[in-house]
């Protein structure tokens, strides 16, 4: 099911302990919907490791670890969200719940899906704030940055934003990953738009969060089969298809099924915020 709230979850898709259903998000009666049948694996679908994904998702790890519920938010803009698939059950986030489920064999996995098509940091960075006011999420996964560099949002602005995204997620006590900028061969300054994937890998660096780094994976993928990258990408040759969800779901879930066996540590201190970083998006 997708629906828009106003302010609120576009696209929600939760899975319950009861089964596959699709829901409002806040509580409203779910709907039992059809299962997608699972992904084979695709040949061309390689990334690349996420470093310090251990250390970074303590609490996801330790839930895996204790097959405890697992509650996720998804947010970002349209990859989140699922533009260019061809069905709102194909975008990454829904995609990634069925193989989480069918990797960890149990059904208590909850993945909501808050994209909204067309969002910049400072957009999102709102309903980020808002959305883990309302209820605590084991693990947030952010996707952002494409349409800031795309659009010319200054750099600088950019790293004060996503400074204050993470501390507003790492405050709640929430685990946080990062998914950076997506890869796609019609950009038209490449050195700036890497300038952008770099800025989020060295903020994140600074914060101790980790980066699902999606930009590297898409352009292995083009690099290895350049003859079939296309088929990764949706008619735009901008958005993803179903088969490049299908794949960035695939990795990811492989990196978070693997913390099942991570043993259970505590978190390390939490860095102070620089002075001069404005915090936005809170009171």
């Amino acid at each position: 099911m997708a629906t828009s709230r106003p302010g609120g979850i576009a696209a929600a898709t939760v899975l319950r302990s009861i089964g596959i259903a699709a829901a409002l998000f806040l509580g409203l009666a779910a709907v039992p919907v059809r299962a997608e049948p699972s992904v084979p694996a695709d040949p061309a679908c390689t990334g690349v490791a996420t470093p310090g994904l251990r250390d970074g998702l303590l609490l996801t790890g330790a839930k895996l670890r204790q097959k405890q519920a697992i509650s996720i938010l998804a947010i970002g803009s349209s990859s989140t969200e699922g533009a260019g698939a061809s069905s709102p059950v194909m975008a990454y986030p829904q995609t990634l719940a069925r193989s989480l489920v069918d990797r960890l064999g149990r059904s208590t996995i909850e993945v909501v899906n808050a994209g909204i098509g067309g969002e910049t940091a400072s957009q999102t960075i709102e309903r980020l704030t808002r959305l883990t006011r309302e209820r605590h999420f084991d693990l947030v996964i952010w996707q952002v940055g494409t349409n800031d560099a795309v659009r010319g949002e200054s750099e600088e602005r950019f790293r004060d934003l996503l400074t204050s995204g993470i501390e507003a997620v790492l405050e709640r006590g929430s685990d946080l990953l990062l998914m950076d900028q997506q890869f796609f061969p019609t950009v038209r300054d490449p050195a700036r738009y890497e300038r952008y994937v770099d800025i989020l890998g060295e903020v994140a660096a600074d914060r101790g969060v980790p980066v699902f780094h999606r930009y590297k994976a898409m352009q292995a993928w083009a690099l290895k089969t350049p003859a079939d990258f296309p088929a990764m990408l949706s008619g735009d040759r901008f958005h993803m298809s179903d088969r490049g969800y299908a794949c960035i779901a695939h990795l990811l879930s492989d990196e978070l099924a693997g913390l099942e066996g991570t043993p259970l540590v505590a978190r390390g201190p939490k860095r102070e915020r620089p002075a001069d970083r404005p915090v936005i998006g809170r009171p």
